[in-house]
């Protein structure tokens, strides 16, 4: 049952429909707001971190190969990408209250459901619940977080809101791995379920004030969402495990492919001829979104360095979870500083020069990691690390409120702005991951090439190194030919080993030349804009005037005399040639 729109006064009006009202609260009340909406955000984005963080560890615990637990994260994202789609209009509808009960409670129970996993598929279905659920935790967090801030701070309650959201996936490699030590993967489920439980009953608590009530759905809206839905999830499905499965030896990769493009464009056309669309298509075209929706995908692809770049570098060396602790303690740390820097620094005026200095920072981390050797530990790539999340703490809330104010002048478009950006966030982080780690792939594969091709037994060096890997297994092996087999392997471990460390140092260079483009793009828009802004108004052409003669007995006197500005009505017996002469530029032209 829907409500009409109640009087507002002007300090607690929603800011957009489905949000909640904003009255004045006690700063005990505001600190109570802010802890929740950051204990919510955390417990909506920190399930499926820690589910990342551990893979390899929740491989070994249920028996699967690496292709098969790549499954996990991945389904995560596939329902979680679109169900914006229907959430924000949820909200709309049955209000912020009904919400915050339903999906909060229904996390809880999915995280309840774990303790039950036994096998990968109802692994499987219930990541899949869960990436539902989380994604009304993400919107939940951040309208509490926003009712701890008076109406002149609310934007810096903003920055601190997409702030929280990032520290998920740091905070969760540097939880110690001793959670799975309690019943293997249960224990780690145990822990979020604690979790989800605590924050729903903080919510329970502490609930969020009522909003505007409509009636926003329609029945077209479900066609859509049907159409949309798998369509989303078998893109994100292709992209994430392309590159485990490989691209061109696995047939459902192009087919899941082929579909997605399919159902994507069918549900578009519904929509784009729709009367009152869920996704205005026109708009979602326009020059500002796309632009707003490359670079998001562009700096998502900067900082799959963290994960694909740094994680899987370390990993090659021989670097465990426990030595990269110390790495995310300062990713952690990095993406606290550029939040709260961004937050008391940010105005809408300052948007461009913020995003210019987040990109900075992320050319400056991914150049320091460019020459890195096979001596390269984590210690010495932590100021590297921690510009890299500076940067990104600092780019993600100005790269938003760029595009708030249509949003709030158009509120028919925020699902379609919601929709976009959380396409961008999830789908943008598999394309960099997918894209990076293609690309390392790829190379190391040439270099390995490379370098084989240099290594003959000619060469006094290459039999002095296989001869020194041959006597290490001089105590244990006694056959001198699989003593030199031993030493040929041990050559060709330390051959993939450098080519590994080649690819990655492309990578971290081809990381810096993306953001530099990125940095390039921004700096040359807000160039441009700033130009056409100052540049003089053309000016307007001059009214031609026309004397007016004497009366005669002969000459009547209906000479009009023409102004600049002058409107005629379509019903006054002006004569043509009288309003031939009228100037008709614009009245917005010629102020």
């Amino acid at each position: 049952m829907t409500t009409p729109p109640r009087e507002w006064l002007p300090h607690e009006r929603p800011m957009m429909p489905g949000s909640p009202s904003t009255p004045l609260h006690s700063p005990p009340l505001r600190v109570a707001y802010l802890l929740i909406g950051i204990l919510v955000s955390l417990t909506g984005g920190l399930g499926n971190a820690l589910v990342s963080a551990n893979l390899l560890n929740l491989q070994g615990a249920l028996g699967v190969y690496a292709a098969e637990a790549a499954w996990l994260p991945v389904v995560y994202v596939m329902t979680n990408v679109s169900m914006n789609l229907l959430l924000v209009k949820f909200r709309q509808q049955f209000g912020m209250r009904l919400f915050t009960e339903i999906f909060l409670g229904l996390y809880a129970l999915i995280a309840f459901a774990h303790l039950f996993v036994n096998d990968l598929n109802s692994a499987i279905a219930v990541r899949a619940a869960h990436g539902m659920s989380g994604a009304a935790l993400s919107s939940l967090g951040l309208y509490y977080i926003l009712q701890a801030f008076p109406a002149k701070h609310r934007m810096k309650g903003l920055v601190l809101a997409l702030g929280i959201t990032q520290i998920a996936t740091p905070l969760a490699y540097i939880m110690p791995t001793t959670l799975l030590e309690v019943a293997e993967w249960r224990g780690l489920y145990m822990f979020e379920f604690g979790l989800a439980l605590t924050a729903m009953g903080c919510v329970l608590w502490l609930k969020l004030p009522p909003g505007d009530r409509f009636n926003t759905f329609e029945k077209l809206d479900f066609l859509t969402f049907a159409l949309f839905a798998p369509g989303m999830a078998l893109l994100v499905a292709a992209i994430g495990l392309g590159r485990t499965v490989w691209w061109l030896e696995a047939p459902w990769v192009g087919m899941a492919i082929v579909g997605g493009i399919v159902l994507l464009t069918t549900a578009f056309i519904i929509e784009h001829y729709r009367k009152n669309p869920l996704l205005n298509t026109r708009w979602l075209s326009s020059a500002a979104m796309l632009r707003f929706f490359l670079v998001m995908m562009l700096v998502r692809i900067v900082l799959s360095e963290q994960g694909i770049g740094v994680v899987a570098f370390m990993q090659t060396l021989g670097m465990g979870s426990d030595q990269l602790r110390i790495v995310f303690v300062y990713v952690l740390l990095g993406t606290l500083a550029g939040t709260v820097v961004c937050a008391l620094i940010v105005t809408p005026q300052r948007v461009d020069a913020i995003i210019a200095l987040a990109l900075v920072c992320m050319i400056a981390g991914a150049l320091m990691d460019a020459d890195s050797t096979n001596l390269k530990r984590p210690a010495d790539m932590l100021l590297s690390q921690f510009l890299l999340a500076f940067g990104g703490g600092m780019f993600l809330a100005p790269a938003m409120i760029a595009n708030l104010g249509s949003i709030i002048s158009q509120p028919k478009n925020l699902v379609g702005f919601v929709v976009l950006f959380g396409i961008s966030q999830n789908l943008g982080g598999l394309i960099g991951s997918a894209a990076v780690g293609t690309f390392q792939i790829v190379r190391e594969k040439f270099h390995s090439n490379v370098l084989t091709e240099q290594m003959t037994l000619l060469d006094p060096d290459v039999v002095a190194r296989i001869q020194a890997g041959a006597g290490a297994f001089g105590r244990v092996m006694t056959d001198p030919a699989l003593r030199n087999a031993r030493g040929s392997a041990s050559l060709s471990t330390a051959i993939t080993r450098e080519a590994n460390v080649l690819a990655y140092n492309e990578v971290f260079m081809l990381v810096a030349a993306v953001a530099a483009l990125t940095l390039l793009f921004v700096v040359g828009h807000a160039l441009r804009t700033k130009l056409r802004a100052s540049a003089p108004a053309a000016p307007a052409p001059a009214a031609t005037v026309t004397p007016v003669m004497p009366n005669t007995p002969n000459t009547p006197n209906t000479s009009t005399t023409a102004t600049a500005n002058t409107s005629v009505s379509p019903t006054s017996s002006t004569s043509p040639t009288a309003n031939s002469r009228i100037d008709t530029t614009p009245l917005s032209d010629t102020v």
